[in-house]
């Protein structure tokens, strides 16, 4: 089989677009486009002060060699990993692996090995601060197709508060789970050890799926601790970068979930590593990506290839993302379409007759399995630019004092 002809980088274009997102956009000068995602809420401009950095580095390069620009991406400075670089990184890695399965003709889940499934098990995201609004939050995912939903544990809790301040989150995953649906519980890395402990033992008799970042993830001694003391699977990831990061959680049987977010850990390279890496230790895998249907499409890709898989993130919802929603900037958002709380795996063919099918995607291209409405996300960058990047809010205690957000 002769060689394939490289595929050189001739331009690499980042698009910040509201509220919260960061996509990537790498071109080649064979006419192939990759999409990616960087999205890193909170620090939006020093993303894309990284992508100035590899823009600098990476154009002329051959798309096509994708573990060697990864490494150099990661290596070839003095300081390496952390959030900025590491989004960074993942939104170029991503778009890399598009090119790599449009060159193909493939899905990137063949170039991954092949798929061990044919759907992907999904959750969404409910939030909500009363039982009243993570019930009608249930009811509304029930209906688009969910089995399974995540919420939020606590609002802000002192480093030790009154335990009746926990009495709400008990409250909350027992309507859930009335109304027959799985819940995953997010702590957020809002609740401190002593109150960590209490809240665990609480929710224990209503068996969530998970209980996710019980502890800030600075603590791996302590959250192997909380988990020898509840049987609740912890869940943990999302604000852990590299294999490197995640080794301390591992090493000390401190989680059974692993949370990796594709557009923070490095892509879909590191992403797929981690899969592997992981599942030495026995533990699952659930990426974490509450953000663009870039992140999402990426994710599809290597959960349909690890045997350690059991459910994927997915928020769509206009509210969480104050004005787009996850299928705002898709072409075709049926390749996201819900069934019995799976989606499809993409086939990697595009036919406008599957249109005409509901229970297929009627686009499902090679690469990432997803098209992108560059136009829109021309026009929005454009008219959203120099405005301010997200910001998380603020919270303080009664006290005034800064609480965990």
């Amino acid at each position: 089989m002769p060689a394939l002809d490289p595929s050189i980088i001739t331009k690499l274009e980042v698009f910040r677009l509201p509220p919260r997102w960061l996509f990537v956009r790498v071109e080649t000068e064979d006419g192939l486009v990759g999409w990616g995602e960087g999205t890193l809420e909170g620090h939006t401009e020093a993303v894309e002060g990284a992508f100035d950095a590899l823009r600098d580095q990476f154009v002329g390069w051959d798309a096509d060699k994708i573990q060697d620009i990864w490494q150099h991406g990661y290596r070839s400075k003095f300081y390496r990993g952390g959030p900025v670089l590491m989004s960074a990184l993942s939104g170029l890695d991503i778009a890399l692996w598009d090119i790599k399965g449009k060159k193909l003709g493939v899905p990137v889940w063949q170039l991954l090995g092949g798929k061990v499934r044919d759907r992907v098990k999904v959750y969404g995201w409910i939030g909500g601060d009363t039982p009243e609004d993570v019930v009608r939050g249930a009811e509304v995912r029930k209906e688009q197709g969910f089995t399974a939903v995540k919420m939020n544990g606590t609002g802000s809790v002192d480093w030790v508060d009154s335990p009746s301040v926990l009495g709400d989150t008990v409250d909350r995953v027992k309507a859930v789970r009335a109304l027959g649906l799985d819940v995953g519980v997010d702590f957020h890395g809002r609740v401190h050890k002593g109150m960590a402990k209490q809240l665990a033992r609480s929710l224990e008799p209503f068996s969530p799926l998970f209980i996710e970042e019980p502890l800030l993830p600075t603590q791996p001694d302590e959250i192997a601790d909380l988990s020898r003391m509840v049987s609740i699977p912890i869940a943990l990831g999302e604000r852990l970068y590299t294999r490197t990061d995640y080794r301390p959680y591992l090493e000390r049987r401190a989680i059974d979930i692993a949370q990796p977010d594709v557009a923070h850990c490095g892509g879909i390279s590191e992403l797929h590593r981690l899969a592997s890496y992981t599942e030495t230790y026995d533990v699952a895998l659930a990426p974490h990506s509450p953000i663009g249907p870039i992140a999402l499409a990426a994710c599809i890709q290597v959960d349909l290839t690890a045997p350690n898989f059991v459910i994927q993130e997915m928020s769509w919802q206009i509210h969480y993302n104050q004005g787009a929603d996850l299928f705002t900037y898709l072409k075709d958002s049926s390749v996201f379409e819900i069934q019995q709380g799976y989606i499809r795996a993409p086939n990697g063919k595009y036919s406008p007759l599957l249109s005409l099918c509901l229970s297929h995607p009627s686009y499902a291209g090679p690469g990432l399995g997803i098209e992108i409405n560059e136009e829109l996300v021309r026009e929005t960058a454009i008219r959203h630019q120099g405005e301010k990047p997200w910001r998380n809010d603020i919270f303080h205690g009664p006290d005034g004092a800064f609480r965990e957000w």
